[in-house]
């Protein structure tokens, strides 16, 4: 499939990218975050901002996002709790004295001062609850001009890493599904630039993921393979993280077939085609 790029970004500088929102993108770039985490600021009403992701902890990235708002930030929101999202969350609320929002979780080291569910609604954002990615993954939809904030769950740059035990293929999969139900006309992702006819892409992201289950299943009836054999014979991953973020994916995908009674996993580590008679 087909993948959307941009130009370096000036780092710490804003970006007005939908009327009232704006984009800081910290310079954390890697293989695995484009060119770095982006942090979304929305403008209220008041003249205050609700922070949408505040990215790693580096200093130069929050002092960017208080320059920006002025510090005058009243609430910081997470799309989920990967530390190159939520880094940076302690010194911003000490710098602004905001409070911070995120999906309720029954185990977790960090507890938001306001616990979200599905469908929550904070000012003109309402939660979109979309585990796969991680089990905390919401996205934020701004229903007023159809503006979805997509974090990590869907991205033009690149697809998302699902990794077990957090990461869930079944979950991300339906979650994607559930997506195309709505109307939105344009994603403001976790990494990478904005993405227009959303649509389009989710509908590339689940064909690619349907088409890598078939292979895997093809593989496996030729003959029983550990997870690392899978991976040489179907992914093209050089770089040492590609190849990790690739390993997580197809031990998702061969998890989502396992429950779904159409592959096992043998004593030898080795997984096979599972026939029913």
């Amino acid at each position: 499939m087909s993948f959307l790029t941009e130009v370096e970004p000036d780092y710490g500088t804003t970006l007005q990218v939908a009327p009232g929102v704006w984009r800081i993108v910290a310079r954390n770039p890697s293989v695995m975050t484009y060119h770095g985490t982006n942090t979304y600021l929305i403008e209220g009403p008041d003249g205050c901002y609700s922070v949408v992701d505040p990215g790693p902890d580096l200093v130069e990235h929050i002092v960017s996002i208080v320059r920006a708002t002025g510090g005058r930030v009243s609430k910081i929101l997470l799309t989920h709790r990967h530390s190159d999202h939520r880094g940076a969350l302690p010194a911003l609320q000490e710098a602004s004295g905001a409070q911070t929002y995120a999906f309720s979780l029954d185990e977790s080291e960090f507890v938001p001062d306001h616990g979200l569910q599905d469908d929550d609604e904070i000012d003109e954002l309402r939660v979109i609850h979309t585990p796969g990615h991680s089990p905390d993954h919401i996205c934020l939809a701004r229903d007023s001009d159809r503006l979805l904030f997509s974090g990590d769950h869907v991205m033009g740059w690149a697809s998302s890493v699902v990794s077990p035990p957090e990461g869930d293929m079944s979950a991300y999969c339906s979650n994607l599904r559930s997506l195309l139900q709505r109307d939105d006309i344009v994603y403001l992702p976790g990494h990478g630039p904005p993405l227009p006819e959303p649509q389009v892409h989710v509908v590339a992201l689940l064909r690619h993921r349907e088409q890598r289950e078939r292979q895997i299943q093809d593989l496996l009836k030729s003959a029983p393979s550990r997870i690392d054999e899978i991976v040489d014979a179907l992914y093209k991953k050089e770089h040492p993280r590609l190849y990790r973020a690739a390993k997580r994916n197809a031990f998702a995908h061969l998890l989502k077939l396992q429950d779904e009674g159409s592959v096992r996993q043998r004593r030898d580590n080795r997984w096979e085609p599972l026939f029913r008679v």
